[in-house]
C-alpha cells in the first residue's frame, strides 16, 4: 500500500508529468496553447492539487489574450479528482506510519530477519499486483478506465467533450494510459528495490545466528 499510494501521488508533485504528456500527444495543436501556456497549465494543476482552493481558477495567455482554461463542468470534475488525490495522500501517510512503526518495533526486538522476510513478501505481492494491472491495461484499458470512473465518481462530470472541453484535450486517453503505467511502474520499481535489498540482507546473514 505504501508503494502503490506513493506511485499514485506522482501527478500531485510533478509538473513535468503533465508537460511531457501534453507534448507527447501534441496538446498544443489540439488546444491552440503554446509551450508557455502548457507549462503554466502543468504548474497550475500541481499547485491546485496541493492547495486549499475548492475549485481551480487557471488563466493563461492564448493568442495574446487572457484565457480561462477550464469551464465550470471541468472545475467540478477536477475538484472530485483532487478529493481522490487527498484520499491517496492520507492512505500514504497512514500506511507509511504503520510501516515505520512496524520496522522500529522489529528492530528494537532484534527481529531483523523476520522483518526482511516481511519486506520480501510485501514487495513480491506488490510486484505481482502491478504486473497483473499492467497486463489488464494491455488487454482492455478502456474498460478499466470506465470502471474506475464509475466507481470513483458519484456524478457524470467526468464525461467531457473532446471537441470543447480543454481538460480532455489536454489529458487524453493516451495521456492517462501512459500516466497509469508511470504510477504503477514506479510502485513496481519500488517493490523491486526494497525486495532486492531485503533479499540481499537475508542472503548475507543466512549463516548467522537467529538473532540476526
Amino acid at each position: 500500500m505504501v508503494l502503490l499510494t506513493a506511485g499514485l501521488a506522482i501527478p500531485t508533485v510533478s509538473a513535468s508529468f503533465y508537460l511531457s504528456g501534453f507534448n507527447r500527444y501534441d496538446a498544443g495543436a489540439t488546444t491552440g496553447l503554446d509551450q508557455t501556456a502548457l507549462k503554466a497549465v502543468a504548474r497550475g494543476l500541481v499547485g491546485y492539487f496541493n492547495s486549499n482552493e475548492e475549485y481551480i481558477n487557471l488563466t493563461v495567455v492564448k493568442d495574446g489574450q487572457p484565457f480561462q482554461v477550464f469551464n465550470e463542468r471541468e472545475k467540478v470534475h477536477l475538484k472530485d479528482v483532487k478529493g481522490l488525490f487527498r484520499l491517496d495522500r492520507f492512505a500514504l501517510l497512514g500506511t507509511g506510519l504503520y510501516v515505520i512503526a512496524y520496522a522500529a518495533v522489529s528492530l528494537f526486538r532484534r527481529q531483523r530477519r523476520p522483518l526482511a522476510w516481511s519486506v520480501v513478501a510485501g514487495s513480491s505481492l506488490t510486484l505481482g499486483l502491478m504486473i497483473a494491472l499492467g497486463i489488464a491495461m494491455l488487454f482492455d484499458f478502456d474498460q478499466l478506465l470506465l470502471q474506475f470512473h464509475l466507481l470513483s465518481f458519484a456524478n457524470d462530470f467526468w464525461q467531457l467533450d473532446p471537441a470543447h472541453d480543454y481538460l480532455i484535450m489536454l489529458v487524453t486517453r493516451g495521456f492517462m494510459y501512459d500516466g497509469a503505467f508511470i504510477c504503477f511502474g514506479a510502485a513496481a520499481l519500488g517493490a523491486v528495490a526494497t525486495g532486492a535489498a531485503a533479499g540481499a540482507y537475508l542472503f548475507v546473514t543466512r549463516r548467522r545466528g537467529p538473532a540476526q
